[in-house]
């Protein structure tokens, strides 16, 4: 079993505090617009980390982190882009991605909205984990955190880190 906290739109702020809720994971993964490499160095410190890069993220981050990336965790194919939309609304490209990668569970971020959706169409569970950081237009700043064992994502929960 591994037990993810999944982060997305920290946008070079890393909340204080925030380490309490990662250190009883087993890894941390990040849906994009990180900031800057140094957020990615803090994030390591505390767990290995999973990421990929988002349209604010500057060369210091996209040569570490590739756009999208695919991987399997406990039996689950995962798929992971910044910007994604949500079941019903995915931009046309990649719905192609998803028919032919066919992954359980799809990660973007971007929208800083939180969803967690079943994707029927698809076959696969979407989780936008909303935005960790303080710029945007969301109110209360969010991550998610969730085990993934033989191959069933469980105990999934929302965090809040307080007001934007």
């Amino acid at each position: 079993m591994l037990r993810i906290a999944l982060l997305s739109d920290t946008h070079n702020y890393l909340e204080p505090g925030l380490h309490k809720y990662l250190e009883s994971c087993d890894q941390i993964w990040h849906a994009g617009d990180i900031g800057t490499i140094s957020i990615c160095e803090e994030l390591r410190k505390i767990k290995p980390l999973i990421a990929v890069y988002g349209n604010i993220d500057g060369q210091d981050v996209r040569k570490e982190y590739p756009g999208e990336v695919e991987f399997m965790c406990e039996g689950v194919k995962i798929f992971m882009t910044h910007i994604g939309g949500y079941p019903g609304h995915y931009p046309s490209t990649l719905r192609k991605q998803l028919e032919e990668k066919k992954p359980g569970l799809f990660i973007c971020g971007h929208s800083h909205i939180l969803r967690v959706i079943y994707d029927k169409e698809h076959q696969l569970l979407h989780i936008n984990p909303g935005a960790a950081g303080i710029h945007g237009f969301h109110q209360v700043k969010t991550l998610v955190r969730f085990s993934i064992l033989d191959s069933e994502i469980k105990d999934l929960e929302v965090i809040e880190l307080g007001k934007r």
